[in-house]
Protein backbone atom coordinates (compact mmCIF):
# COMPACT_ATOMS: atom_id res chain seq x y z
CA UNK A 1 0.00 0.00 0.00
CA UNK A 2 3.01 2.26 -0.20
CA UNK A 3 2.63 2.58 -3.74
CA UNK A 4 -0.91 4.41 -3.25
CA UNK A 5 -1.02 8.02 -2.37
CA UNK A 6 -4.51 8.54 -0.65
CA UNK A 7 -6.24 11.78 -0.47
CA UNK A 8 -9.20 12.81 1.89
CA UNK A 9 -11.33 15.49 0.70
CA UNK A 10 -12.02 17.35 3.08
CA UNK A 11 -13.34 21.17 2.28
CA UNK A 12 -17.34 21.19 3.20
CA UNK A 13 -19.01 23.83 5.15
CA UNK A 14 -21.79 22.09 6.09
CA UNK A 15 -23.89 24.64 5.23
CA UNK A 16 -27.19 22.14 4.60
CA UNK A 17 -26.80 20.88 8.29
CA UNK A 18 -28.37 23.99 9.96
CA UNK A 19 -27.41 24.76 13.32
CA UNK A 20 -25.68 21.56 13.92
CA UNK A 21 -23.33 22.83 11.19
CA UNK A 22 -23.20 26.54 12.35
CA UNK A 23 -19.66 27.26 13.69
CA UNK A 24 -18.15 23.65 13.02
CA UNK A 25 -16.26 22.16 10.31
CA UNK A 26 -18.69 19.43 8.60
CA UNK A 27 -15.50 16.88 9.11
CA UNK A 28 -15.85 17.88 12.30
CA UNK A 29 -19.62 17.28 13.17
CA UNK A 30 -19.94 14.46 15.77
CA UNK A 31 -21.19 11.09 14.93
CA UNK A 32 -22.37 8.04 16.45
CA UNK A 33 -21.48 8.92 20.08
CA UNK A 34 -17.90 7.75 19.68
CA UNK A 35 -15.43 10.50 16.74
CA UNK A 36 -16.40 13.01 14.20
CA UNK A 37 -17.52 12.28 10.51
CA UNK A 38 -13.89 12.73 9.26
CA UNK A 39 -12.50 9.78 11.77
CA UNK A 40 -14.30 6.94 9.64
CA UNK A 41 -11.90 7.54 6.49
CA UNK A 42 -8.60 7.87 8.85
CA UNK A 43 -9.50 4.63 10.42
CA UNK A 44 -10.14 3.22 7.48
CA UNK A 45 -6.89 4.05 6.13
CA UNK A 46 -4.74 3.48 9.01
CA UNK A 47 -6.39 -0.07 9.18
CA UNK A 48 -5.59 -0.56 5.49
CA UNK A 49 -1.90 -0.03 5.97
CA UNK A 50 -1.44 3.25 4.39
CA UNK A 51 1.21 4.98 6.03
CA UNK A 52 -0.22 8.61 5.46
CA UNK A 53 -3.30 10.47 4.10
CA UNK A 54 -3.15 14.01 2.22
CA UNK A 55 -5.48 16.40 3.48
CA UNK A 56 -7.21 17.92 0.90
CA UNK A 57 -9.03 21.39 2.82
CA UNK A 58 -10.15 24.72 2.14
CA UNK A 59 -12.49 25.94 4.61
CA UNK A 60 -11.42 26.99 8.12
CA UNK A 61 -8.00 24.64 7.29
CA UNK A 62 -5.88 25.69 10.28
CA UNK A 63 -8.79 24.81 12.60
CA UNK A 64 -9.04 21.18 10.98
CA UNK A 65 -5.52 20.72 10.40
CA UNK A 66 -4.82 21.74 14.54
CA UNK A 67 -7.56 19.02 15.47
CA UNK A 68 -5.83 16.43 13.18
CA UNK A 69 -2.67 16.80 14.14
CA UNK A 70 -3.65 16.54 18.24
CA UNK A 71 -5.92 13.54 17.28
CA UNK A 72 -3.94 11.38 14.36
CA UNK A 73 -0.29 12.57 14.39
CA UNK A 74 0.41 11.14 17.46
CA UNK A 75 2.25 7.20 16.54
CA UNK A 76 4.62 6.61 14.02
CA UNK A 77 2.99 4.24 11.81
CA UNK A 78 0.42 6.43 10.48
CA UNK A 79 0.16 10.73 10.02
CA UNK A 80 -2.47 12.87 7.99
CA UNK A 81 -0.03 15.04 5.55
CA UNK A 82 -0.83 18.72 5.42
CA UNK A 83 0.49 19.08 1.60
CA UNK A 84 2.34 22.48 1.69
CA UNK A 85 1.76 23.44 5.58
CA UNK A 86 3.49 19.82 6.35
CA UNK A 87 6.83 21.55 7.12
CA UNK A 88 5.77 23.49 9.43
CA UNK A 89 3.75 20.77 11.76
CA UNK A 90 6.87 18.91 11.50
CA UNK A 91 9.29 21.72 12.80
CA UNK A 92 6.78 22.43 15.37
CA UNK A 93 5.75 18.72 16.70
CA UNK A 94 4.87 18.02 19.25
CA UNK A 95 3.77 21.65 19.72
CA UNK A 96 1.29 23.65 16.79
CA UNK A 97 3.11 25.72 14.53
CA UNK A 98 2.67 29.11 15.39
CA UNK A 99 2.69 30.60 12.05
CA UNK A 100 2.13 28.76 8.98
CA UNK A 101 3.23 29.79 5.58
CA UNK A 102 0.85 32.41 3.51
CA UNK A 103 -1.51 30.84 0.83
CA UNK A 104 -0.68 31.70 -2.47
CA UNK A 105 -2.97 29.97 -5.05
CA UNK A 106 -6.24 30.47 -5.70
CA UNK A 107 -9.51 29.05 -3.90
CA UNK A 108 -10.56 25.05 -5.33
CA UNK A 109 -13.33 25.51 -6.83
CA UNK A 110 -13.91 21.79 -6.55
CA UNK A 111 -12.67 18.00 -5.32
CA UNK A 112 -10.96 17.40 -8.91
CA UNK A 113 -9.66 21.53 -8.57
CA UNK A 114 -8.19 20.51 -5.23
CA UNK A 115 -6.04 17.88 -6.88
CA UNK A 116 -4.68 19.69 -9.63
CA UNK A 117 -4.23 22.45 -7.52
CA UNK A 118 -1.96 20.58 -5.22
CA UNK A 119 -0.41 18.24 -8.04
CA UNK A 120 3.06 18.35 -6.04
CA UNK A 121 1.82 16.48 -3.32
CA UNK A 122 -0.69 14.62 -4.54
CA UNK A 123 1.28 12.99 -7.98
CA UNK A 124 4.92 13.69 -6.33
CA UNK A 125 7.09 10.57 -4.85
CA UNK A 126 6.31 8.01 -7.42
CA UNK A 127 2.97 7.07 -6.30
CA UNK A 128 1.11 4.49 -8.56
CA UNK A 129 -1.98 4.53 -7.53
CA UNK A 130 -4.10 7.72 -5.97
CA UNK A 131 -6.87 6.63 -3.35
CA UNK A 132 -9.56 9.31 -3.16
CA UNK A 133 -11.60 9.57 0.09
CA UNK A 134 -14.18 12.22 1.10
CA UNK A 135 -14.22 13.34 4.79
CA UNK A 136 -18.34 12.78 5.01
CA UNK A 137 -18.99 8.95 4.42
CA UNK A 138 -19.70 6.81 7.53
CA UNK A 139 -18.28 3.37 6.97
CA UNK A 140 -16.03 0.58 7.59
CA UNK A 141 -14.00 -0.86 4.96
CA UNK A 142 -10.64 -1.82 4.19
CA UNK A 143 -8.96 -0.09 0.78
CA UNK A 144 -7.07 -3.18 0.16
CA UNK A 145 -9.04 -5.07 -1.48
CA UNK A 146 -10.22 -2.30 -3.46
CA UNK A 147 -6.53 -2.03 -4.15
CA UNK A 148 -5.87 -5.18 -4.98
CA UNK A 149 -8.84 -5.48 -7.25
CA UNK A 150 -8.16 -2.42 -8.96
CA UNK A 151 -4.67 -3.97 -9.88
CA UNK A 152 -5.20 -7.16 -11.40
CA UNK A 153 -8.12 -5.66 -14.05
CA UNK A 154 -6.12 -3.05 -14.73
CA UNK A 155 -8.56 -0.96 -14.98
CA UNK A 156 -7.90 3.13 -15.55
CA UNK A 157 -10.34 3.62 -12.37
CA UNK A 158 -11.81 1.40 -9.98
CA UNK A 159 -15.29 2.81 -8.42
CA UNK A 160 -16.86 1.55 -5.44
CA UNK A 161 -20.62 1.59 -5.46
CA UNK A 162 -23.30 0.06 -3.63
CA UNK A 163 -26.75 -0.98 -4.63
CA UNK A 164 -29.66 1.60 -2.39
CA UNK A 165 -33.40 2.24 -2.51
CA UNK A 166 -34.20 3.96 -5.16
CA UNK A 167 -35.87 6.95 -3.64
CA UNK A 168 -32.25 7.75 -2.64
CA UNK A 169 -30.18 7.24 -5.74
CA UNK A 170 -31.40 11.01 -6.87
CA UNK A 171 -28.92 11.91 -4.35
CA UNK A 172 -25.64 10.59 -5.74
CA UNK A 173 -23.84 9.05 -8.63
CA UNK A 174 -25.95 6.44 -10.41
CA UNK A 175 -23.86 4.10 -12.02
CA UNK A 176 -24.41 1.29 -14.72
CA UNK A 177 -22.05 -1.72 -15.25
CA UNK A 178 -22.00 -4.28 -18.25
CA UNK A 179 -21.55 -8.43 -17.47
CA UNK A 180 -17.63 -7.64 -17.10
CA UNK A 181 -18.15 -5.18 -14.32
CA UNK A 182 -17.20 -2.04 -16.74
CA UNK A 183 -18.45 0.99 -16.23
CA UNK A 184 -20.95 1.71 -18.75
CA UNK A 185 -23.00 5.15 -18.16
CA UNK A 186 -22.55 7.32 -14.90
CA UNK A 187 -25.21 9.81 -14.08
CA UNK A 188 -24.60 12.25 -11.45
CA UNK A 189 -27.65 13.11 -9.10
CA UNK A 190 -30.41 12.26 -12.22
CA UNK A 191 -33.57 13.72 -12.15
CA UNK A 192 -35.25 10.41 -13.02
CA UNK A 193 -33.18 7.60 -11.67
CA UNK A 194 -33.64 4.34 -13.78
CA UNK A 195 -31.58 2.12 -11.84
CA UNK A 196 -30.62 1.80 -8.15
CA UNK A 197 -26.87 1.21 -8.09
CA UNK A 198 -24.70 4.88 -6.96
CA UNK A 199 -21.42 5.37 -6.70
CA UNK A 200 -20.19 5.21 -3.01
CA UNK A 201 -17.41 8.34 -3.66
CA UNK A 202 -14.20 6.36 -2.90
CA UNK A 203 -12.12 5.10 -6.37
CA UNK A 204 -8.33 4.52 -6.95
CA UNK A 205 -7.23 6.02 -9.99
CA UNK A 206 -3.80 4.90 -11.96
CA UNK A 207 -1.92 8.15 -11.04
CA UNK A 208 -1.03 8.90 -14.55
CA UNK A 209 -4.38 8.97 -15.97
CA UNK A 210 -5.59 10.85 -13.51
CA UNK A 211 -3.00 13.77 -13.63
CA UNK A 212 -3.74 13.37 -17.61
CA UNK A 213 -7.56 13.99 -17.27
CA UNK A 214 -6.93 16.99 -15.10
CA UNK A 215 -4.43 18.37 -17.02
CA UNK A 216 -6.51 18.31 -20.09
CA UNK A 217 -9.80 19.44 -18.28
CA UNK A 218 -7.71 22.38 -16.46
CA UNK A 219 -8.48 25.72 -18.16
CA UNK A 220 -11.43 24.50 -19.95
CA UNK A 221 -14.83 25.25 -19.21
CA UNK A 222 -15.40 22.43 -16.78
CA UNK A 223 -17.47 21.95 -13.00
CA UNK A 224 -13.50 21.30 -11.61
CA UNK A 225 -15.47 18.27 -9.90
CA UNK A 226 -14.34 14.84 -10.57
CA UNK A 227 -18.23 13.04 -10.38
CA UNK A 228 -19.15 15.44 -13.10
CA UNK A 229 -15.60 16.01 -15.01
CA UNK A 230 -13.01 13.46 -14.79
CA UNK A 231 -14.88 10.58 -14.73
CA UNK A 232 -17.41 11.62 -17.35
CA UNK A 233 -14.56 12.65 -19.67
CA UNK A 234 -12.76 9.00 -18.95
CA UNK A 235 -15.75 6.74 -19.67
CA UNK A 236 -16.25 9.01 -23.02
CA UNK A 237 -12.84 8.32 -23.80
CA UNK A 238 -12.55 4.71 -23.61
CA UNK A 239 -11.24 4.15 -20.71
CA UNK A 240 -11.73 1.15 -18.87
CA UNK A 241 -13.67 2.01 -14.96
CA UNK A 242 -14.16 -1.21 -13.03
CA UNK A 243 -16.79 -1.54 -10.44
CA UNK A 244 -15.91 -2.67 -6.98
CA UNK A 245 -19.36 -3.57 -4.95
CA UNK A 246 -19.34 -2.38 -1.39
CA UNK A 247 -21.48 -4.54 1.02
CA UNK A 248 -22.48 -3.41 4.49
CA UNK A 249 -23.06 -0.08 6.54
CA UNK A 250 -22.28 3.56 3.98
CA UNK A 251 -23.68 6.91 4.90
CA UNK A 252 -23.09 9.80 3.19
CA UNK A 253 -24.08 12.78 5.57
CA UNK A 254 -24.93 15.36 3.43
CA UNK A 255 -27.96 17.10 5.51
CA UNK A 256 -29.06 16.87 9.22
CA UNK A 257 -31.78 15.16 8.05
CA UNK A 258 -29.44 12.09 6.87
CA UNK A 259 -27.45 12.46 9.73
CA UNK A 260 -30.27 11.96 12.24
CA UNK A 261 -31.39 9.06 9.78
CA UNK A 262 -28.20 7.25 10.01
CA UNK A 263 -28.14 7.70 13.74
CA UNK A 264 -31.80 5.89 14.19
CA UNK A 265 -30.22 2.65 11.71
CA UNK A 266 -27.27 2.60 14.80
CA UNK A 267 -30.16 1.87 17.51
CA UNK A 268 -32.48 0.10 14.98
CA UNK A 269 -33.44 -3.64 15.57
CA UNK A 270 -30.63 -5.03 13.38
CA UNK A 271 -27.57 -2.28 13.68
CA UNK A 272 -25.19 -2.75 10.85
CA UNK A 273 -22.73 -0.60 12.74
CA UNK A 274 -21.81 -1.40 15.83
CA UNK A 275 -20.89 1.08 18.54
CA UNK A 276 -16.93 -0.79 18.73
CA UNK A 277 -16.80 -0.56 15.14
CA UNK A 278 -16.82 3.33 15.44
CA UNK A 279 -13.22 4.83 15.48
CA UNK A 280 -13.26 6.44 19.61
CA UNK A 281 -11.86 9.73 19.05
CA UNK A 282 -14.29 11.83 21.53
CA UNK A 283 -13.48 10.87 25.26
CA UNK A 284 -12.01 7.79 23.81
CA UNK A 285 -11.55 6.44 27.76
CA UNK A 286 -15.35 7.02 28.33
CA UNK A 287 -16.76 3.13 27.69
CA UNK A 288 -20.47 3.46 25.93
CA UNK A 289 -22.77 0.34 24.81
CA UNK A 290 -26.16 -0.58 23.66
CA UNK A 291 -28.65 -0.85 26.01
CA UNK A 292 -32.23 -2.62 25.06
CA UNK A 293 -33.57 -2.09 28.35
CA UNK A 294 -32.46 -1.28 31.52
CA UNK A 295 -34.23 2.08 34.26
CA UNK A 296 -34.41 5.25 31.99
CA UNK A 297 -33.08 3.73 28.68
CA UNK A 298 -34.47 1.99 25.98
CA UNK A 299 -32.87 0.96 22.96
CA UNK A 300 -29.97 3.45 23.27
CA UNK A 301 -26.55 4.23 22.69
CA UNK A 302 -24.96 5.57 25.66
CA UNK A 303 -21.47 6.37 27.61
CA UNK A 304 -20.58 5.45 30.95
CA UNK A 305 -20.55 8.81 32.27
CA UNK A 306 -24.35 9.22 31.34
CA UNK A 307 -26.44 11.21 34.51
CA UNK A 308 -29.70 10.49 33.58
CA UNK A 309 -32.81 11.50 35.73
CA UNK A 310 -35.28 10.82 32.34
CA UNK A 311 -35.84 8.28 30.07
CA UNK A 312 -33.89 8.25 26.73
CA UNK A 313 -34.99 5.76 23.97
CA UNK A 314 -34.04 4.91 20.55
CA UNK A 315 -31.64 7.32 20.64
CA UNK A 316 -27.80 8.00 20.17
CA UNK A 317 -25.90 9.70 23.53
CA UNK A 318 -22.40 11.02 23.64
CA UNK A 319 -20.18 11.66 26.60
CA UNK A 320 -21.00 14.44 29.32
CA UNK A 321 -24.39 14.49 28.80
CA UNK A 322 -27.18 15.29 31.65
CA UNK A 323 -30.85 14.19 31.44
CA UNK A 324 -33.08 16.48 33.83
CA UNK A 325 -35.48 14.76 36.38
CA UNK A 326 -38.22 13.87 33.95
CA UNK A 327 -37.23 14.86 30.82
CA UNK A 328 -38.17 12.29 28.10
CA UNK A 329 -35.92 12.02 24.70
CA UNK A 330 -36.79 9.34 21.91
CA UNK A 331 -35.50 9.52 18.46
CA UNK A 332 -32.45 12.06 18.72
CA UNK A 333 -28.83 12.80 19.38
CA UNK A 334 -27.60 14.21 21.81
CA UNK A 335 -24.18 16.10 21.54
CA UNK A 336 -20.88 16.08 23.93
CA UNK A 337 -21.79 17.64 26.58
CA UNK A 338 -25.37 18.29 26.10
CA UNK A 339 -28.00 19.68 28.62
CA UNK A 340 -32.13 18.17 28.39
CA UNK A 341 -33.76 20.34 31.04
CA UNK A 342 -35.85 18.74 33.33
CA UNK A 343 -39.43 18.10 32.42
CA UNK A 344 -38.20 18.54 28.69
CA UNK A 345 -40.34 16.38 26.15
CA UNK A 346 -37.55 16.14 22.96
CA UNK A 347 -38.33 13.88 19.90
CA UNK A 348 -36.56 14.04 16.30
CA UNK A 349 -34.07 16.29 17.15
CA UNK A 350 -30.15 17.06 17.82
CA UNK A 351 -29.69 18.34 21.34
CA UNK A 352 -26.20 20.65 20.57
CA UNK A 353 -23.72 21.46 22.98
CA UNK A 354 -25.03 24.47 23.92
CA UNK A 355 -29.00 22.55 24.42
CA UNK A 356 -30.17 24.03 21.61
CA UNK A 357 -32.45 21.59 20.47
CA UNK A 358 -33.05 21.26 16.52
CA UNK A 359 -35.86 19.47 15.33
CA UNK A 360 -35.62 16.60 12.43
CA UNK A 361 -38.16 16.89 9.45
CA UNK A 362 -38.47 12.76 9.07
CA UNK A 363 -39.66 10.90 6.57
CA UNK A 364 -42.40 8.69 7.31
CA UNK A 365 -39.85 5.54 6.80
CA UNK A 366 -36.29 5.51 8.01
CA UNK A 367 -33.90 2.76 7.22
CA UNK A 368 -30.64 1.57 8.14
CA UNK A 369 -28.23 1.04 5.24
CA UNK A 370 -28.21 2.55 1.70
Amino acid sequence: MREVRAVLLAGGEGRRMGRLGQGRLKPLVPFGGACRLIDFSLANARASGLPEVLLLSQYEERRLMDDLERTWNTGPSFRVHFGPYDPAYRRAAPDLPVMLPARTWAPERGTADALIRKARWVFGGGASEVLVLHADHVYRYDYRRLVAEHRSSGAALTIAYQRIERRWVHLFGMVEFDRRGDLVAFVEKPAEPTGDLVFAAFCVFDAAVLHRYLELLDGTDWQHDISRDVIPAMLAAGERIRGHEVRGHWEDIGTVERYHRAHLALVGPEPTLPAHGMPWTIRPTVPRELVADRPGVRRALVPADLVNEGLVEDSVVFPGVRVGAGARVRRSVLLPGARVAPGAEIDSAVVLEDGHVQQVPTPREVGGVH
